[in-house]
């Protein structure tokens, strides 16, 4: 079995977020041993692809090294650069079947183009106990699948270091979800980007997440009410690495877009 690891959002390789995608198999295998293999791995998540009659078309599942989860962007786009660069399969859009429901993902110029579900937040009270988990008072906090904070500016998000096994009490206690929260401001006058971020997800087994896709289905709604246009630039600000990301909000669609690139190309010695 081949496995391919894929920097997905990243201008370059060694940048955006790593994940580790399967080559499409038959049937689903186990999935004691899909999460088996994705905790071996230990990327922030290990996609797994199932054939359809359609050559188009696939099943797509994600597995944290810890659980699977319901929605992942990165993994997604990965998935899509190896079956139309690695495997070139020959479509000009490829379908994933998900627990989020069909996804698709196509070349745009020197970039890949996903379309995503929108998850426009609600804004609410700061939840007790956020301001000294994150070190810092948010300005605002708003809430989908995941708890967002609002902070003051560029350098605030990038200088925080929070206390994640507090963030994950009080984001779970505020959302019902896993405990995951992202941090946003708008960027710095003259950054290449309108608006940085950052995702902490302890609750879903990754302390801090590089480039993270389904966050942006809820930030790509709220900024563009924001900035009052649908087309906004993120830049996830994970300390190192750094993922980008252009969105264009659509009402209950999100185009997620960014670029990809392959680091290695592996041998599993290991079958389901």
């Amino acid at each position: 079995m081949r496995q391919w690891t894929v920097d997905a959002f990243a201008s370059a390789p060694f940048r955006g977020n790593p994940a580790c995608v399967v080559e499409p198999l038959e049937a689903w295998p186990d999935a004691g041993w899909m999460q088996a293999l994705a905790a071996e791995n230990n990327q922030a998540e290990t996609a797994f692809l199932l054939k359809t009659a359609d050559p188009a078309r696939f099943g797509l599942r994600w597995f944290t090294p810890a659980l699977e989860v319901p929605l992942c962007g990165h993994a997604t786009l990965a998935s899509g650069h190896v079956l139309l660069e690695e495997l070139a399969i020959g479509a000009p859009v490829v379908t994933f079947d998900t627990r989020s429901g069909p996804l698709t993902v196509q070349r745009a110029g020197d970039l890949y183009e996903m379309d995503f579900p929108a998850q426009s937040p609600t804004r609410g009270p700061t939840p007790a106990g956020l301001a000294e988990a994150l070190g810092v008072e948010p300005q605002e906090v708003w809430a989908a699948s995941y708890l967002v904070a609002v902070l003051a500016d560029e350098a605030q998000v990038r200088g925080l270091k929070p206390d994640l096994a507090a963030l994950e009490r009080v984001s779970s206690a505020a959302t019902g979800g896993r405990g995951n929260v992202g941090v946003v401001a708008l960027a710095d006058a003259g950054a290449a980007y309108d608006v940085v971020d950052r995702f902490f997800a302890p609750g879903s087994g990754i302390p801090e997440d590089p480039a993270t896709g389904s966050l942006h289905c809820i930030l790509a709604p709220l900024y563009a009410d924001k900035l009052g246009r649908p087309a906004v630039s993120f830049h996830q600000a994970f300390p190192g690495r750094g993922g980008d990301l252009a969105c264009e909000h659509r009402g209950e669609r999100v185009l997620l877009r960014g670029r990809a690139a392959t680091v290695v190309d592996s041998v599993l010695r290991v079958r389901p």
